[in-house]
């Protein structure tokens, strides 16, 4: 094999992984739900119906167990990856809204 057609069986093995890429939509998005299980970068939460697996490193790094609990219920907002919801914020959600003065 000459090194011009092992780069085409390169490049065509490149174009052929981008061709099996699932398309991500990266909408924002919030969701409200109960908590279910927590892990040190990010937990399970219940909304009705769905379940969804949160990746909270962004906002907790991994400490997600200090800062919440089984049973908590919180609103996410951010965005669906490939595996999972990658949340940029976390709010309690039974917290009063706060007031603009």
């Amino acid at each position: 094999m000459n090194r011009f057609s092992a780069l085409v069986l390169v490049i065509a093995g490149i174009g052929g992984a981008a061709i099996l890429m699932p398309r991500i939509s990266h909408a924002q998005s919030s969701h409200t739900g109960t908590v279910e299980s927590i892990w040190k970068d990010g937990f399970r939460l219940k909304t009705g119906a769905r379940t969804l697996r949160v990746d909270s490193w962004y906002v907790y790094g991994d400490a997600t167990a200090e800062n919440l609990s089984v049973g908590d219920r919180v609103t996410i907002t951010g965005e669906f990856d490939v595996l999972d919801f990658d949340a940029d914020s976390i709010t309690d959600a039974a917290a009063p809204a706060e007031s603009a003065d």
